[in-house]
Protein backbone atom coordinates (compact mmCIF):
# COMPACT_ATOMS: atom_id res chain seq x y z
CA UNK A 1 0.00 0.00 0.00
CA UNK A 2 1.32 3.50 -0.85
CA UNK A 3 0.83 6.10 1.79
CA UNK A 4 1.84 9.81 1.64
CA UNK A 5 4.00 11.04 4.50
CA UNK A 6 5.41 14.55 5.00
CA UNK A 7 9.13 14.35 4.87
CA UNK A 8 11.96 16.73 5.61
CA UNK A 9 11.68 20.21 4.08
CA UNK A 10 7.97 19.91 3.28
CA UNK A 11 8.44 17.20 0.65
CA UNK A 12 5.62 14.72 0.53
CA UNK A 13 6.94 11.17 0.24
CA UNK A 14 5.10 8.13 -0.95
CA UNK A 15 6.09 5.16 1.11
CA UNK A 16 5.34 1.53 0.66
CA UNK A 17 3.60 -0.06 3.61
CA UNK A 18 3.20 -3.81 3.36
CA UNK A 19 -0.24 -4.95 4.50
CA UNK A 20 1.17 -7.43 7.01
CA UNK A 21 3.39 -4.76 8.57
CA UNK A 22 0.56 -2.49 9.69
CA UNK A 23 1.03 -3.51 13.32
CA UNK A 24 4.80 -2.83 13.25
CA UNK A 25 6.21 0.51 14.35
CA UNK A 26 6.10 3.20 11.60
CA UNK A 27 9.89 3.51 11.35
CA UNK A 28 10.24 -0.19 10.56
CA UNK A 29 7.66 0.06 7.79
CA UNK A 30 9.28 2.87 5.85
CA UNK A 31 10.51 1.92 2.44
CA UNK A 32 11.12 4.78 0.03
CA UNK A 33 9.29 4.09 -3.17
CA UNK A 34 9.01 7.51 -4.84
CA UNK A 35 8.47 11.11 -3.87
CA UNK A 36 6.00 13.85 -4.70
CA UNK A 37 7.19 17.43 -4.07
CA UNK A 38 4.94 19.77 -2.09
CA UNK A 39 3.79 22.17 -4.79
CA UNK A 40 2.30 24.68 -2.32
CA UNK A 41 5.71 25.97 -1.17
CA UNK A 42 7.12 29.13 -2.74
CA UNK A 43 10.59 27.66 -3.06
CA UNK A 44 11.26 24.10 -4.17
CA UNK A 45 12.80 21.92 -1.51
CA UNK A 46 15.31 20.39 -3.96
CA UNK A 47 17.63 23.23 -4.98
CA UNK A 48 20.02 20.78 -6.67
CA UNK A 49 17.22 19.93 -9.13
CA UNK A 50 16.39 23.56 -10.01
CA UNK A 51 17.10 24.85 -13.48
CA UNK A 52 18.83 28.17 -13.33
CA UNK A 53 18.30 28.89 -17.03
CA UNK A 54 16.98 27.20 -20.11
CA UNK A 55 19.36 24.61 -21.52
CA UNK A 56 21.47 25.88 -24.38
CA UNK A 57 21.08 24.14 -27.66
CA UNK A 58 24.13 22.37 -28.93
CA UNK A 59 24.39 22.62 -32.69
CA UNK A 60 26.29 19.55 -33.75
CA UNK A 61 24.91 19.42 -37.25
CA UNK A 62 27.51 21.74 -38.86
CA UNK A 63 29.29 20.57 -41.98
CA UNK A 64 32.96 19.76 -41.75
CA UNK A 65 34.91 21.78 -44.32
CA UNK A 66 38.23 20.17 -45.21
CA UNK A 67 41.23 22.24 -46.20
CA UNK A 68 40.67 25.21 -43.90
CA UNK A 69 43.08 24.00 -41.18
CA UNK A 70 44.13 27.32 -39.66
CA UNK A 71 40.90 29.24 -40.21
CA UNK A 72 37.22 28.54 -40.65
CA UNK A 73 35.43 29.47 -43.87
CA UNK A 74 33.81 32.31 -41.92
CA UNK A 75 37.26 33.62 -40.91
CA UNK A 76 38.40 33.52 -44.53
CA UNK A 77 35.23 35.33 -45.62
CA UNK A 78 35.77 37.93 -42.88
CA UNK A 79 39.32 38.53 -44.13
CA UNK A 80 38.02 39.07 -47.67
CA UNK A 81 35.30 41.43 -46.43
CA UNK A 82 37.94 43.27 -44.38
CA UNK A 83 40.02 43.84 -47.53
CA UNK A 84 36.86 44.86 -49.39
CA UNK A 85 36.14 47.47 -46.71
CA UNK A 86 39.61 48.93 -47.37
CA UNK A 87 38.76 49.13 -51.06
CA UNK A 88 35.44 50.86 -50.26
CA UNK A 89 37.17 53.29 -47.88
CA UNK A 90 39.75 54.18 -50.56
CA UNK A 91 36.92 54.81 -53.04
CA UNK A 92 35.10 57.05 -50.55
CA UNK A 93 38.24 59.01 -49.64
CA UNK A 94 39.29 59.48 -53.29
CA UNK A 95 35.80 60.77 -54.14
CA UNK A 96 35.98 63.22 -51.23
CA UNK A 97 39.50 64.37 -52.13
CA UNK A 98 38.67 64.84 -55.78
CA UNK A 99 36.16 67.53 -54.94
CA UNK A 100 37.93 69.45 -52.14
CA UNK A 101 41.68 68.60 -52.27
CA UNK A 102 42.85 67.82 -55.84
CA UNK A 103 46.53 67.74 -54.80
CA UNK A 104 45.97 65.01 -52.19
CA UNK A 105 43.74 63.21 -54.69
CA UNK A 106 46.61 63.10 -57.22
CA UNK A 107 49.04 61.83 -54.56
CA UNK A 108 46.66 59.06 -53.54
CA UNK A 109 45.98 58.08 -57.17
CA UNK A 110 49.72 57.95 -57.86
CA UNK A 111 50.22 55.74 -54.79
CA UNK A 112 47.34 53.49 -55.93
CA UNK A 113 49.04 53.02 -59.31
CA UNK A 114 52.13 51.60 -57.53
CA UNK A 115 50.49 49.53 -54.76
CA UNK A 116 47.89 46.79 -54.81
CA UNK A 117 44.69 46.96 -52.77
CA UNK A 118 44.44 43.16 -52.53
CA UNK A 119 45.78 43.26 -48.94
CA UNK A 120 44.09 46.20 -47.24
CA UNK A 121 46.28 46.26 -44.15
CA UNK A 122 49.51 46.17 -46.15
CA UNK A 123 48.19 48.94 -48.39
CA UNK A 124 47.37 51.19 -45.42
CA UNK A 125 50.65 50.34 -43.69
CA UNK A 126 52.67 51.22 -46.82
CA UNK A 127 50.66 54.41 -47.35
CA UNK A 128 51.28 55.48 -43.77
CA UNK A 129 55.06 55.08 -44.19
CA UNK A 130 55.26 56.88 -47.55
CA UNK A 131 55.31 60.45 -46.17
CA UNK A 132 53.66 62.64 -43.57
CA UNK A 133 50.99 63.72 -46.10
CA UNK A 134 50.34 60.11 -46.98
CA UNK A 135 50.14 59.26 -43.27
CA UNK A 136 47.15 61.60 -42.97
CA UNK A 137 45.50 59.90 -45.96
CA UNK A 138 46.12 56.47 -44.43
CA UNK A 139 44.59 57.54 -41.11
CA UNK A 140 41.56 58.90 -42.99
CA UNK A 141 41.18 55.60 -44.87
CA UNK A 142 41.40 53.64 -41.59
CA UNK A 143 38.78 55.89 -40.03
CA UNK A 144 36.41 55.58 -43.00
CA UNK A 145 36.92 51.80 -43.16
CA UNK A 146 35.95 51.42 -39.51
CA UNK A 147 32.96 53.75 -39.76
CA UNK A 148 31.68 52.06 -42.90
CA UNK A 149 32.00 48.60 -41.38
CA UNK A 150 30.29 49.55 -38.11
CA UNK A 151 27.67 52.03 -39.27
CA UNK A 152 26.93 51.90 -42.99
CA UNK A 153 27.38 48.35 -44.23
CA UNK A 154 24.07 46.48 -44.29
CA UNK A 155 24.94 43.12 -42.75
CA UNK A 156 21.37 41.80 -42.90
CA UNK A 157 21.18 42.70 -46.58
CA UNK A 158 24.45 40.82 -47.21
CA UNK A 159 23.01 37.66 -45.66
CA UNK A 160 19.75 38.00 -47.58
CA UNK A 161 21.55 38.61 -50.89
CA UNK A 162 23.97 35.72 -50.32
CA UNK A 163 21.07 33.32 -49.66
CA UNK A 164 19.20 34.63 -52.70
CA UNK A 165 22.25 34.36 -54.99
CA UNK A 166 23.01 30.79 -53.91
CA UNK A 167 19.39 29.70 -54.33
CA UNK A 168 19.01 31.37 -57.75
CA UNK A 169 22.36 30.07 -58.96
CA UNK A 170 21.62 26.49 -57.84
CA UNK A 171 18.19 26.60 -59.46
CA UNK A 172 19.62 27.97 -62.71
CA UNK A 173 22.37 25.36 -62.90
CA UNK A 174 19.94 22.52 -62.24
CA UNK A 175 17.40 23.91 -64.75
CA UNK A 176 20.08 24.25 -67.44
CA UNK A 177 21.27 20.70 -66.79
CA UNK A 178 17.75 19.27 -67.00
CA UNK A 179 17.06 21.17 -70.23
CA UNK A 180 20.38 20.07 -71.69
CA UNK A 181 19.99 16.41 -70.78
CA UNK A 182 16.31 16.19 -71.73
CA UNK A 183 17.08 17.53 -75.25
CA UNK A 184 20.02 15.18 -75.76
CA UNK A 185 17.95 12.12 -74.77
CA UNK A 186 15.08 12.96 -77.15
Amino acid sequence: MLSPVSGQGGVELLIYLPMEASAISPSAQLSFFSYRPDRTRAYPSRPWKQRISQPTRIHCQKMYVAGFGEASPEAKAAKNIHNFFTYIAVRIVTAQLQSYNPEAYEELMEFLSRHSLSDGDKFCSDLMRESSRHKGLALRILEVRSAYCKNDFEWDNLKRLAFKMVDESNTGIMRDYVLETSHSES
